[in-house]
């Protein structure tokens, strides 16, 4: 099983990594907060203090079009927020 899917990189998630050493990730659904920690770990050679998740519910969407009415819904996932120990942090940009 994948743990970690992609790594969250918005404004406010480089934000808090800048602050409060908190990253976020895209995780799978099944994964518990010590596989997400053991993966984080293992894949950045880190050191995890906590672990934080939350689940988004997918959405139900209409559009309006020439067609007709369109509906559909958009993608539920799991969210982890990852703080590390002081000292440590995570690059996301290196390999660009």
């Amino acid at each position: 099983m994948n743990v970690l899917i992609k790594p969250l990189v918005t404004e406010k998630m480089t934000g808090q990594g800048e602050k409060l050493n908190r990253f976020g990730f895209v995780v799978n659904k099944d994964a518990t907060k010590i596989q997400i920690k053991k993966a984080v770990e293992s894949m950045y050679n880190v050191k995890v203090d906590a672990v934080n998740t939350m689940v988004y519910a997918g959405k139900r969407k209409s559009r309006f079009t020439k067609a007709g009415v369109i509906e559909g819904s958009t993608v539920a996932y799991k969210k982890a927020m990852i703080t590390l120990a002081a000292g440590d942090t995570i690059d996301f940009y290196s390999n660009i």
